[in-house]
């Protein structure tokens, strides 16, 4: 007879789907914006230019980075001294609440607050179910927790894309069942928010890390302190190396796959792109990406070496996709090259797992919560650069390309410049001021 498993490794394995579950939510409201922008601008902004519907968008996504990058230093400090499992919920309750509110809006002032909320609640739930499952699994297995997440998770692209276009009959049921008519863009909205909120109810019997517990009853460490990360010289180079890797992520989605329609697809000489469906394609391959990375960091028994590979994959992915404009190419070929372009960003698991094995105990959190989201919000960075370029001149796809190559190459040298941490043992502090 079998012996039964372990009540701990059934509480982990909870932990992990919730952990996952969470982070399906946060990418599905992350990308939601960015595929009902127009239609729910269009339904507020009635009577105005497409010119002004679209910079209102910017606006828009902006604020909600801004909140995002606010939520990165609120829920990540938090999460050092009031523990992991708060944030992750808290965040969670955060921006599901947004969402729901958000299908509701009549005004771009309020749109506007309630993407900043959003954003700071979007910034909260991956840092702390990474740190969580990284400090809660053995360091020889914890790669394959945090790879489920990250993989299971991107697919929430995929459903907010898929929601975002196709949710008619989803709002036909809600008439049906409550008498309340809703626009496409409002059912997309209140799906995300609905999620959230059941996931809440799966708090029951989730874990607190065994790291914090055991920190929280040394009340000589300094938890959550922002100066050990930027004070001191080691911790803000490794931390600047950190944000350096993860930067070519968002380089591909929020740059060449995120402005298709309006500028990657006409480089290319395809007219009808649509922004929701290369995100989803995009994501169905970083999902894929992620999955993979995983396994390779587990067999090679190295992150370093993973990102390596996936940094050169991506070089090989941004160089043909942007010089296809010299071929006439079909949607099919482009979606095809949005879902390669997104394998070669896979390695977000990874990029996240070194985040969090970088640092220690009483600063893991706030460290695993802000270098994502300041990646993230390295978006702006790279999409002014871009607009830089063309300002000056240069065509879409070189000062795409340039932009590209300066900062590939600035991941390939933060990477070799970091320490290996496959196998490392977590549990420790860093040094107090």
């Amino acid at each position: 007879m079998n012996a039964p498993k372990n009540p701990m490794d059934r509480k982990i394995i909870f932990l992990i789907i919730v952990a996952a579950l969470g982070y399906f939510v946060d990418i599905y409201d992350l990308v939601l914006f960015g595929v009902v922008k127009a239609e729910s601008l269009g339904d507020i902004m009635v009577n105005a230019s497409e010119q002004s519907i679209a910079a209102t968008g910017k606006f828009l996504f902006n604020m909600q980075m801004l909140g995002m990058l606010v939520g990165g230093i609120l829920w990540g400090v938090l999460g050092d001294k009031r523990g992991r499992l708060k944030v992750l919920f808290g965040s969670i309750l955060l921006y599901s609440m947004a969402n729901l509110l958000n299908a509701f809006v009549t005004d771009v002032t309020t749109y506007a607050v309630i993407r900043v909320i959003a954003g700071i609640g979007l910034a909260g739930e991956l840092g702390a179910g990474i740190t969580l499952v990284s400090e809660m699994m053995s360091k020889e297995k914890r790669g394959y927790g945090t790879m489920i997440i990250v993989t299971f998770g991107a697919l929430g692209a995929v459903v907010a894309s898929l929601v975002g276009s196709e949710g008619a009959w989803i709002a036909s049921g809600i008439e049906h069942l409550f008498g309340l008519k809703l626009h496409n863009w409002q059912v997309a909205y209140v799906v995300g928010g609905s999620m959230g909120i059941m996931l809440l109810f799966l708090r029951i019997g989730t874990l607190e890390s065994n790291y914090f517990k055991a920190m929280s009853e040394d009340k000589g460490i300094q938890k959550g302190n922002l100066k050990l990360i930027f004070f001191q010289r080691e911790n803000l180079i490794k931390y600047a190396h950190c944000v350096a890797i993860g930067i070519p992520i968002w380089y591909v989605i929020g740059l060449l796959i995120m402005n298709s329609k309006d500028n990657f697809g006409p480089w290319l000489g395809v007219y009808h792109i649509s922004n929701g469906v290369a995100v989803m394609y995009a994501y169905i391959g970083l999902s894929a990406g992620d999955l993979v990375s995983g396994f390779l960091s587990q067999l090679l028994k190295s992150r370093k070496k993973v990102v390596q590979l996936y940094l050169g994959f991506t070089l090989v992915c941004v160089i043909s996709f942007l010089l296809l404009h010299a071929y006439n190419i079909s949607e099919n070929t482009y979606y095809f090259m949005c879902f390669l372009l997104g394998a070669g960003t896979g390695y977000w698991a990874i990029f996240v797992t070194i985040a969090a094995e970088q640092f220690g105990t009483n600063i893991r959190s706030t460290a695993a919560n802000t270098i994502p989201n300041l990646v993230r919000g390295s978006v702006n960075i790279v999409v002014l650069f871009f607009g830089l370029l063309v300002s000056a001149g240069i065509n879409d796809g070189v000062s795409a390309m340039i932009v590209g190559l300066a900062f590939i190459a600035l991941a390939f040298y933060s990477i070799s410049k970091l320490k290996e941490t496959f196998g490392k043992d977590l549990n420790y502090f860093d040094e107090t001021l």
